[in-house]
């Protein structure tokens, strides 16, 4: 399976889709994230607080792949925001990874209340620069706040990583990304905190295509041009959820299932949210 490839940027590419990792720890989750890669994923997705890093770093290493075939990407945590406190947490994740690079850094949460989200991005351009790290980003910022990264240093995130979901579609947001350059990450694409999958719109379209209403979710990400990062650890789901270029919607479709918007579903506002 060719999986499409999104421009960075920064002159790099990311995979069309990734595979989320969160709440998968230990042998099990070792196992699930080794089968997506057997699966096709070159994407994987974690984060220093969803303690799980070593398990993505030996899947990694036990892949039995080029380590330049899979990308890496992984989280700066809110109580490690600032210049100096950057620079030693992005050392304790590359630790638990056991590898010599990350391909992609985030910062998890803006904590705008802290304030210190700015020393962090400098200290990431300098990890850049140094090759520690081959794209930064940032993850759940508004517009806003992306613009203050501009303004203050003149580096654009790679990515920014958002709710994204069919009752949340974040439509200026992803208006602003485009034109900046930067590309669309969406966490929870398949909103597991309600049941889009039994929506009457999807499954009208899953079956117009033969596809799951989980894989016509995932298509309309691909097709408002966000890059979603499903997360299982169901072997055969996680190449369901991947089975998703061989097919595309119609704009109406895309219309009906954009329709569906209504509001965050995990009440997390990056302007007042905070996680450490």
């Amino acid at each position: 399976m060719t999986i499409p490839e999104l421009q960075l940027n920064d002159g790099k590419t990311l995979p069309a889709i990734g595979l989320g990792t969160y709440g998968l720890r230990g042998p099990e989750g070792i196992e699930s994230i080794s089968n997506g890669i057997a699966s096709g994923y070159r994407l994987l997705d974690t984060a220093l607080n969803y303690r799980n890093e070593r398990e993505v770093g030996e899947a990694v290493r036990g892949s039995g792949l080029d380590r330049s075939e899979l990308l890496v990407t992984t989280k700066l945590p809110g109580r490690s925001h600032g210049y100096e406190e950057t620079l030693a947490s992005f050392e304790e994740s590359r630790t638990n990874l056991g590898l010599d690079y990350v391909d992609l850094y985030l910062i998890h949460w803006p904590l705008p209340r802290v304030g210190k989200y700015l020393d962090s991005w400098k200290a990431m351009i300098e990890l850049r620069d140094r090759g520690d790290i081959r794209s930064i980003g940032v993850s759940n910022f508004t517009p806003r706040l992306l613009q203050e990264l501009l303004d203050e240093t003149g580096v654009a995130p790679a990515v920014n990583q958002v709710e994204l979901h069919p009752y949340f579609p974040q439509a200026e947001l992803r208006a602003f990304h485009a034109q900046h350059g930067i590309v669309t990450e969406s966490w929870s694409p398949l909103a597991r905190k309600r049941d889009v999958a039994g929506e009457p719109v999807v499954q009208e379209i899953a079956a117009a295509h033969s596809v799951t209403p989980m894989q016509t979710v995932l298509r309309w990400h691909v097709q408002v041009g966000a890059l979603p990062i499903p997360k299982s650890a169901n072997a055969e789901r996680q190449r369901t959820n991947l089975d998703v270029f061989r097919f595309s919607l119609t704009e109406d479709e895309v219309a009906a299932i954009s329709a569906l918007e209504d509001d965050r579903l995990w009440g997390a506002d990056p302007e007042t949210h905070e996680e450490f």
